[in-house]
């Protein structure tokens, strides 16, 4: 259907809420491609301005010249556009008998442009969105979405909605409801001070392997990923995973989690060419319902690893969600998502935007025994306040060696960095501690003032002496 427009047409490069990706010096770049339709050769003319005042960003943004072609076609590159917008991108035409440019024949435009940081949302259902209920959390602008129709849009909850999907293969089952991620973007916009884009590649229940094209050359989620990566300009800040729950239906997936997923941040990394490219993880929250020893097992050995690849690999972080709240037995709830949004963003203020007032989740740096091994002392770090619980008559912890499981008898907080267990028996041969075993451990401790618990752990051996 023809629309019998006249002037400078864009035929690609920018879409309307598109945000771009900054460089490492703060600007961004658009590369236009179109066409033009005139009675008379001329010249293609492209400008940016404050979508707000109509005024251009700078002199060297201001009405510049495209290189226009005899066959009906232009491009041009815009440089050096400053972090921030919303923008405006205006065309026009000139041919030579037109002086005045303000009336010279029109050309489209693109608006509510931004120039600042890309984030992809990756993983299962909890990074779909499957919190149920209501919630406050309204769209913004300068918070924009990549849909999976393939255009942006003013970043609203459900994200990975399929309304004119183009890749079935992170097709929800069901509509998806409310995530952390438009209360994270919002956080992070707050502190910034620049729009930042979402780009959803999420699909519930979906298994490390779609992800990891390591294990698996057909991983149609890594696929899928990358190819939205493309579509939004070939680079991004970094990627946002909550995964693992499907992970843990056997032994052999539960232990190999950590090998696979450095494997998949590895492929991720080499094929987007960002050796360092962020990726913040969250730690699997607690799952309602019936399970044996080998399911509790399991559930603790993926978190565990989840924590040791935040230890061992640059770039990746990991926050904690046992204490957020459920809208079902294993998703979290919109409450919760408000809550997991500010962790995110607080752990990507303090590891890839470095600023050094936030601190990453509480872990365990030690655990040792005293001289008789009948008192076990934990100690944590980062720590703010003090390691502390308010629910004093639960115990979240776990200790076993090569005789059984020990009873604890006490857990001491001492309003400090550390918590001391007291055991009903000496520790004999090789000890092992747990924190949050299983799939629905007791309240855990955190760091008071920050209100962030401690992370979860798995087999910490007992070593060295108080």
């Amino acid at each position: 259907m023809s629309t019998n427009q006249v002037g400078a047409i864009i035929t690609g490069g920018a879409t309307d809420w598109q945000i771009f990706q900054q460089d490492e010096h703060g600007h961004g770049a658009i590369h236009l491609t179109g066409r033009w339709v005139h009675d008379q050769a001329g010249q293609v003319e492209v400008r940016v301005v404050n979508q707000a005042t109509g005024v251009a960003l700078n002199t060297h943004l201001d009405w510049h010249p495209a290189t226009t072609a005899a066959d009906g076609t232009w491009q041009t590159s815009l440089t050096g556009i400053p972090a921030g917008g919303l923008y405006c991108l205006e065309t026009r035409y000139r041919p030579p008998t037109v002086t005045a440019g303000e009336w010279a024949p029109r050309g489209d435009m693109r608006h509510f442009l931004g120039v600042g940081d890309l984030w992809v949302i990756a993983g299962q259902s909890n990074s779909a969105g499957y919190g149920r209920g209501p919630y406050h959390d309204a769209p913004e602008l300068g918070i924009h979405l990549f849909r999976n129709s393939e255009t942006w849009a003013l970043a609203t909850h459900p994200m990975n909605d399929s309304t004119d999907t183009k890749h079935p293969c992170n097709r929800e089952g069901s509509n998806s409801a409310h995530s952390p991620y438009l209360h994270f973007a919002r956080l992070l916009k707050q502190e910034l001070g620049y729009p930042i884009g979402l780009v959803q590649t999420a699909l519930g229940g979906s298994p490390l392997a779609a992800w990891n094209p390591v294990e698996n050359p057909a991983a149609v989620l890594y696929q899928n990923m990358l190819h939205c990566i493309a579509l939004v300009g070939g680079r991004i800040r970094g990627v946002i995973w909550y995964q693992g729950e499907s992970d843990i239906g056997n032994e052999q997936t539960a232990t190999s989690y950590a090998r696979r997923f450095t494997d998949a941040v590895g492929a991720w990394r080499a094929a987007l060419h960002q050796p360092d490219l962020p990726v913040i993880t969250v730690q699997l929250n607690r799952v309602y319902g019936a399970a044996d020893e080998t399911a509790h097992r399991n559930w603790s050995r993926v978190q565990e690893s989840q924590r040791q690849v935040a230890r061992k690999l640059a770039g990746v972080t990991v926050v904690p969600s046992f204490d957020l709240p459920l809208s079902d037995p294993i998703h979290i709830s919109p409450a919760g998502n408000l809550l997991l949004a500010d962790r995110l963003a607080r752990s990507a203020l303090a590891t890839v935007y470095r600023h050094t007032d936030q601190q990453p989740a509480p872990d365990l740096q030690s655990a040792r025994a005293n001289a008789d091994r009948t008192v076990v002392e934990l100690t944590f770090a980062p720590v703010t306040s003090r390691i502390d619980t308010i629910n004093v008559t639960t115990n979240p912890f776990r200790v076993e060696d090569t005789s059984g499981s020990v009873p604890i008898t006490k857990v001491s907080y001492q309003q400090n960095a550390t918590v001391q267990l007291t055991l009903e028996r000496p520790l004999t041969g090789r000890a092992v501690v747990h924190g949050g075993f299983g799939r629905n451990p007791d309240t855990m401790p955190m760091d008071v003032e920050r209100f962030v618990p401690i992370l979860g752990f798995y087999d910490v051996e007992i070593a060295g002496v108080l």
